[in-house]
């Protein structure tokens, strides 16, 4: 693995875009349209107000409004999103224009109004309380779990509202396409047109696979290709907020480079995140995986798709550089030109014909996110990576151990099921796009199968030392070098590249220790289930990260304190590991003190001490903390007879 993650340090690209420059060489009428997908599956794991937040923030762009769609998906099927979505329809009309003339950089209703400075005129005090009252009612509709004939006002509304009959239910329904913003006809209140606003709710069966948040991507695709087929696309997370409404004309300085456009796929913003604490406790900031890595793959084919904040060009999902594939339909083709109102009965039948479940049977459309990215690569694409000083996008972190290790498991089966497939990297990938970005993508496609390496060297040298047993090279043999000098290179290279990026030395800790427990965990219980399900004994379930914050974690979170509360199989290993790695480094003291095989036993007690001092937040959390957040005592039985389970059986092998 440390061989293919050179890949990434052979040519790597820093890029810098002038977006002022551009109305120079391209006149606002010439920009190409663009619609932006956003997807949500529960509202309440994922609160309506968070995803309305994000699409207000895009809407809000600096950009032609009869150039700009935002298509909504709700995996969920919940009438909640829907009222939620009504209702930022009506606050658009104030919203936009009044971050228009006030040029506002932050153009997420919350964030902005979370400001005291933002609320100090009049019209700023207006708005905000349109947005409180818009807010207090969808969350009332929220807590109430339905939209009661109390908040509906009009008879376009109730017919919407009507088709969540009594069979209606997030796994089992009808194809749901709503526009609530036609730009045609629907003006803000000074006069200007609103961009549109499309609800997608696509048909859902119990029969039918759904391929999760792909599936949902794949009906937009569909459903905008057939209203307004927009040259460029915006894939988005719900939570993923604008952060400068300039990104997308750092995106048209690429896009309308006639040296690049031929074969540019798509443009990659990297994840960021607001709300980490000083010293980022779980290492969410990802530098390698979200500005290191990518910009190494700059000089290659370009960055991976990270499945947000992505500009695609549409073209470039339907066929290489110089071919087109043939859709099943004639309005589905890329090029073709869309000449009805989005309202008209023709557009909203075909696209609810598009949206049905069984629209995918016996075709090609499917994969997401880092398979995408490659398997257009391997057509001709390229991609490039733009991060600017100032944010694109930014999200709120997880602040849950449990939700964050859920989500890297989710990713070890879907990297998995590329690494292992027909078009696995390491084969198919180095044919198509060289050996170099074959192997940067191999080095994704199998990170979960490191949880082997690290599970041995988490428990097998501790083991033997609670046996007195040495099975690494003593002191005084050269071999010893060997090891100390890989321990000591590949932790500090990883630390110089932290620092040369502006981290800090405690944000790195955070960040390795954080890649020791996913390994053990998440990558490991990942790595399970999709072995388990290829010879049909599991399948994959998709669990939606938690959005809401509690105050109490909160609380704990900006103070450092880790946050395991709910039981969890995800916190099994680790907590093994730190039980038997703290039981071998005292036991290897005594051994050490009384005169045992001090040479032969060092490196041992060196990796238990590292391990150790690693896993001090699980120690804290078992014995010290009496919070809601500490660790749950089903964890800590369950570790601890495990542990004691793993040292018999050691007993009887060495």
């Amino acid at each position: 693995m440390w061989g293919t993650s050179q890949a990434f340090r052979m040519y790597p690209i820093r890029r810098k875009q002038f977006p002022e420059n551009l109305k120079k060489n391209v006149s606002e009428k010439d920009f190409p349209g663009l619609d932006v997908f956003i997807c949500t599956a529960d509202p309440y794991k994922e609160p309506p107000m968070t995803v309305v937040n994000t699409a207000l923030s895009l809407m809000a762009y600096d950009y032609p409004t009869e150039k700009l769609s935002v298509y909504v998906s709700d995996d969920g099927g919940s009438a909640l999103t829907l009222f939620a979505f009504m209702e930022a329809a009506k606050f658009a009309s104030y919203w936009l224009p009044f971050c228009r003339e006030n040029n506002a950089m932050d153009r997420s209703p919350d964030v902005y109004f979370s400001s005291a400075d933002h609320c100090r005129s009049s019209q700023a005090h207006k708005i905000k309380e349109i947005y409180k009252n818009m807010k207090v009612k969808v969350e009332n509709v929220i807590n109430r779990g339905e939209v009661s004939e109390l908040y509906i006002t009009n008879d376009q509304e109730r017919e919407a509202f009507d088709k969540w009959t009594a069979g209606f239910t997030p796994q089992d329904h009808p194809a749901v396409i709503q526009v609530l913003l036609d730009r045609s006809t629907d003006r803000d209140i000074t006069g200007h047109c609103l961009p549109n606003l499309i609800y997608v709710s696509r048909q859902k069966s119990r029969t039918s696979p759904h391929h999760f948040k792909a599936g949902a991507l794949n009906v937009l695709l569909r459903v905008s290709t057939t209203m307004t087929n927009a040259p460029i696309i915006l894939t988005q997370d719900c939570d993923m907020y604008s952060n400068d409404p300039q990104t997308p004309m750092r995106v048209l300085c690429y896009v309308c480079d006639p040296a690049i456009e031929p074969s540019l796929g798509f443009v990659q913003f990297p994840q960021s995140f607001s709300g980490i604490n000083k010293d980022d406790t779980y290492g969410y900031e990802f530098k390698n995986l979200a500005q290191i890595h990518p910009q190494g793959f700059g000089g290659l084919r370009g960055p991976y798709y990270c499945g947000t904040g992505t500009f695609f060009r549409r073209r470039a999902l339907f066929g290489d550089p110089s071919t087109t594939l043939e859709a099943e339909i004639l309005e589905l083709c890329p090029d073709s030109i869309v000449n009805k109102q989005i309202k008209s009965v023709g557009i909203l039948a075909l696209a609810h014909h598009v949206a049905s479940c069984s629209y995918e049977n016996q075709s090609r459309w499917g994969s997401k996110d880092l398979n995408t990215g490659f398997r257009l690569q391997c057509d001709g694409w390229r991609s490039i990576f733009c991060n600017p000083e100032r944010a694109a996008f930014l999200a709120n972190a997880t602040i849950n151990l449990v939700d964050v290790l859920n989500q890297c498991k989710r990713w070890a089966v879907g990297l998995l099921e590329m690494g292992l497939s027909e078009y696995s990297p390491i084969t198919f990938g180095t044919r198509s796009v060289g050996l170099l970005t074959g192997l940067g993508y191999s080095h994704f496609a199998f990170w979960p199968l490191l949880s082997i390496p690290v599970t041995v060297y988490a428990f097998l040298p501790q083991l033997a030392l609670l046996n007195g047993v040495s099975i690494f090279p003593e002191v005084s043999e050269p071999w010893f070098l060997l090891y100390l000098f890989l321990f000591l290179g590949a932790y500090g290279q990883e630390l110089l590249e932290y620092v040369l990026e502006g981290s800090t030395f405690r944000k790195w800790w955070n960040a390795q220790r954080m890649w020791m427990i996913r390994k053990l965990s998440s990558f490991s219980l990942g790595a399970a289930e999709y072995f388990l399900k290829s010879i049909g004994l599991s399948t994959y379930g998709f669990n939606v990260t938690n959005k809401v914050i509690d105050d109490e974690q909160n609380n704990r979170y900006s103070k450092g304190i880790f946050e395991f509360g709910v039981p969890s199989p995800l916190l099994v290993p680790p907590t093994t590991a730190a039980i038997i790695n703290l039981s071998s480094l005292i036991w290897g003291t005594i051994l050490f003190l009384s005169g045992g095989n001090k040479e032969g036993l060092f490196l041992q007690m060196l990796l238990a001490g590292w391990i150790v001092v690693n896993c001090f937040p699980i120690y804290e959390a078992v014995a010290l903390r009496s919070d809601k957040g500490k660790m749950p005592t089903k964890i800590t039985i369950i570790a601890s007879l495990l542990a004691g389970t793993l040292y018999a059986a050691s007993s009887i092998i060495f």
